[in-house]
């Protein structure tokens, strides 16, 4: 009994004090969360980048090839890429044609390495846009604003997203206008690669700025920030644990205490902790724990099995591309106003992906002068099948699906929630693989490309992180505003659990030295 009694004390010593500490972050974490269901980090969708963009008008000498273009780039480009391009390990680099300003531009890059643009009329590479082209540019985007720049950044706190690398260093603009609207241009690519809001800046510093220690990016603390919060929401989740089985040791399920009550704290702070533990502890157990698997702790979901070979899928490359549709042509023939032209490869030919301002697309064979080549909407089922049976060329395909309708899976996201900002359109084709991991891809016919890959453990992340962390069940998340009752409530129940752990915390660090230890 001894043995126990000691244990019951060190249990609750380790609760009380890692609590007190730990609890502040975590009730950071709860208010934080409950304003990222609302305002989102501040982002450019594609979207919003096309509606911006100025309707794509070609003049008659325009343009050279995306072989030339991609050959201009080359020098730019990082060696990695002509690895991968002559390997055949991966797709190529990502070529699309969008004026810039009031210029055709080719820009060529891949998502996470340097992107060049290439003047579409000459060929020439631009080396860096200047402030001029910035406000030029930030002009153009909203009517009727006054651009002044504001400076020159590599990184703030609201461009810390890898995804901006390849455009650093950035043009930070404010457009002057009613909302006060701020835009970053690309001093790479010259094109607007990030907006924000009055609105969304303030927000932000008590939503994702606090959420994801976005103050540590780029400063002394960068490299460990990661494991900061690993560590934290691990030491987190299991003082959570700890307190849940603590609360219910002190619960009376037979009888009660003297004060009638079955909690053995008549009233207080201890009280409400004691309660709003009990009702609170597990959701606050599986939010923190599934914010740490957010950031694949020690690569629990990487698996080292087979990966989709995109370059059989495209079944060529750009060098042996035959490109005999001009984009004026295709443009032409699209019936729509284009924005902008992406060039796709897809089971051996070339095909111009036009895209317009409101996100509508068409898609059509870049090898082919005849009149009678015409966009079409999607590329049919059974031809992305035979690609798609090229992806994993040692396993074959278990079965296909189209869905025209979103899933547990593959669904649709707030463009303001996290991965709200990836286009997720249907119909969709997945198709299943029998490889160890039993790999899916789902495939856009909209654009002829794999969109994602998931494998096993990519399903089971989808649901200790995904669902877990925001409840975005199918049939459920459509359902408001119960949702959003549903978690604020539980925010609040999580928010008032930390609070009541400091407040007691705090008046016992007050108390004189010796009650403490006789306590």
């Amino acid at each position: 009994m001894a043995a126990v009694r000691i244990g019951r004390r060190w249990l609750y010593i380790i609760h009380r004090w890692t609590g007190i500490v730990l609890c502040l972050f975590m009730a950071l974490w709860f208010v934080s969360g409950v304003v990222m269901m609302y305002v989102g980090y501040p982002r450019l969708t594609q979207l919003e980048r096309l509606e911006h963009l100025p309707q794509l008008s070609l003049p008659a000498a325009c343009c050279v090839s995306p072989q030339q273009a991609l050959q201009a780039a080359g020098s730019a480009l990082p060696s990695t890429a002509h690895k991968q391009r002559t390997r055949g390990d991966n797709a190529p680099p990502e070529l699309k044609l969008a004026t810039i300003g009031d210029t055709p531009y080719w820009l060529v890059g891949e998502e996470r390495n340097r992107q060049t643009a290439v003047h579409a009329v000459t060929g020439n590479i631009v080396d860096r846009f200047d402030e001029a082209h910035a406000l030029f540019v930030s002009r153009r985007y909203a009517e009727g604003n006054h651009p002044t720049l504001m400076e020159i950044v590599h990184q703030d706190i609201f461009t810390v997203t890898s995804t901006l690398e390849p455009h650093r260093p950035l043009f930070r603009v404010a457009l002057n206008d009613a909302d006060g609207t701020e835009v970053y241009v690309s001093s790479r690519t010259g094109e607007v690669v990030r907006d924000s809001t009055r609105l969304e800046r303030g927000w932000n510093y008590v939503g994702s700025i606090l959420h994801y220690f976005y103050p540590l990016k780029g400063e002394f603390f960068d490299k460990w920030r990661r494991d900061i919060i690993i560590y934290t929401s691990l030491v987190g989740t299991i003082v959570a644990m700890l307190g849940v089985w603590i609360g219910v040791l002190r619960w009376r399920f037979k009888g009660r205490f003297t004060s009638g009550s079955r909690s053995p704290y008549r009233s207080g702070w201890m009280r409400w902790h004691h309660i709003s533990g009990l009702i609170f502890g597990l959701v606050t157990i599986t939010w923190v724990f599934s914010g740490m698997l957010s950031l694949n702790p020690w690569k629990v979901f990487e698996t080292d099995g087979a990966k989709p070979k995109l370059a059989a899928f495209s079944g060529t490359d750009l060098d042996r591309a035959r490109f005999a549709l001009t984009p004026q042509e295709a443009i032409g023939r699209a019936g729509f106003p284009v924005k902008e032209i992406g060039v796709q490869l897809f089971d051996g030919r070339p095909y111009y992906v036009l895209r317009a301002g409101n996100g509508r697309t068409g898609i059509i064979v870049a090898d082919d002068p005849d009149v009678a080549n015409i966009p079409m909407e999607m590329i049919p089922d059974a031809s992305l099948l035979a690609a798609a049976a090229k992806l994993m060329p040692d396993h074959n395909i278990t079965r296909a699906t189209r869905l025209d309708s979103y899933d547990n899976y593959y669904y649709y996201r707030q463009p303001h929630n996290m991965g709200g900002q990836i286009v997720r359109r249907l119909p969709v084709l997945r198709v299943e693989f029998d490889d160890p991991a039993h790999t899916w891809v789902h495939i856009d016919p909209y654009t002829a490309s794999v969109f994602n890959r998931l494998d096993d453990r990519g399903r089971v992340k989808r649901w200790l992180f995904a669902f877990l962390h925001s409840f975005d069940s199918r049939g459920f998340v459509e359902i408001r505003p119960l949702w959003d009752v549903t978690l604020v409530l539980l925010s609040i129940g999580g928010f008032v659990l930390c609070v009541t752990s400091m407040v007691i915390g705090w008046r016992r660090l007050r108390r004189p030295a010796y009650n403490r230890v006789a306590q």
